[in-house]
């Protein structure tokens, strides 16, 4: 019996952008994205991310290498493409004066959908995302959640196979991210593959089978968050010193227990553990006997920022931010 390799949802090999002036904001990715997985792409500004999923979605055209979506070459074939995707970008435009009702309905009809089935579809998909008391206002009238939400309900009109998500809770509320995560978890038990690029790391972690990170250009790390976790290896430990007046100093005596890392917000020192919680005790006498007091510590086990630090050299933007107060939705 002869057996064949299942197509990958997102076949991507040596894909570049180079733009005028030589500069290559994509340079030779490779990536692999299998059905029905969600698939984290994640990346400081500037990093090539946006190029990617532009590219993707057949917006920007490579100047090398290939890509292919749901079978499909982003280059040879974009009408292939577009009809087999689903895209919900941060920045689409949704007519302020059109109701949430006629904006999926026009969406559905100019999908090709059959037009005795429009306005079901329509009604069932403004029902998904809780949009239904809502959908015969004016969507200059919603929400930054209720228009995140109904974009994605626009994306999903024609049942893609592949959905594009980008960044699509950024500014949102922690009520209406977590019904967006539903959501996603959702469609992915449906079968539906989703590339979902976020500058959330809980997210990212919550949601994601699998992570590729890019920097530069150029891919630097991909995996499960897990295995990723897991190749950072020790935990590490955050100190705020009582006095910090010879900061440099402190860290020359934490520096004997593991590598120095650089310092979160509110953090003066921080410092891996090659032997966990072990090395705590002899890192504050050691600080005790060096004449500086400890005010806070923390041990923390590695995290995706562990990894995207150890990977691109920084934090990502939006990691350490917290969480905005929730707020209530009208509709």
């Amino acid at each position: 019996m002869q057996y064949h390799r299942q197509i990958a949802a997102i076949e991507v090999i040596g894909l570049e952008r180079e733009f005028k002036g030589a500069i290559k904001a994509v340079d030779g990715i490779d990536l692999e994205v299998a059905r029905g997985e969600v698939f984290g792409f994640l990346g400081p500004n500037g990093a090539g991310k946006t190029t990617t999923v532009r590219m993707l979605v057949t917006l920007l055209r490579p100047t090398g290498g290939h890509a292919r979506v749901a079978g499909f070459d982003v280059a040879d074939q974009p009408a292939e493409v577009r009809r087999r995707i689903g895209v919900a970008l941060q920045d689409a435009a949704l007519d302020p004066l059109m109701t949430g009702s006629e904006l999926i309905e026009l969406q559905a009809t100019l999908h090709g959908i059959a037009p005795r089935s429009v306005r079901a579809r329509g009604a069932e998909l403004i029902e998904r995302v809780g949009l239904s008391r809502a959908a015969g206002r004016r969507v200059g009238t919603y929400s930054g959640g209720m228009r995140r939400r109904l974009d994605l309900a626009m994306a999903l009109i024609h049942e893609p196979e592949v959905l594009f998500l980008d960044e699509p809770t950024t500014g949102l509320d922690p009520t209406s991210r977590l019904t967006l995560w539903d959501e996603v978890r959702r469609l992915r038990d449906e079968g539906t593959t989703v590339f979902l690029t976020t500058q959330y790391l809980e997210e990212a972690d919550q949601l994601a089978d699998r992570l590729g990170i890019i920097a530069a250009g150029r891919i630097v790390a991909g995996g499960t968050p897990a295995a990723l976790k897991a190749e950072v290896g020790s935990p590490h430990l955050d100190l705020v010193l009582a006095d910090r007046a010879d900061l440099e100093r402190a860290r020359e005596v934490v520096a004997a227990f593991g590598d120095h890392r650089p310092a979160s917000d509110g953090c003066h020192l921080s410092v891996g553990l090659a032997h966990g919680a072990a090395d705590i005790a002899p890192i504050l006498r050691a600080l005790d006997d060096a004449g500086f007091g400890v005010a806070e510590l923390e041990l923390k086990q590695p995290t995706l920022d562990d990894v995207f630090l150890a990977k691109t050299g920084e934090h990502l933007e939006g990691a350490a931010e917290s969480e905005p107060e929730a707020a209530p939705e009208l509709v």
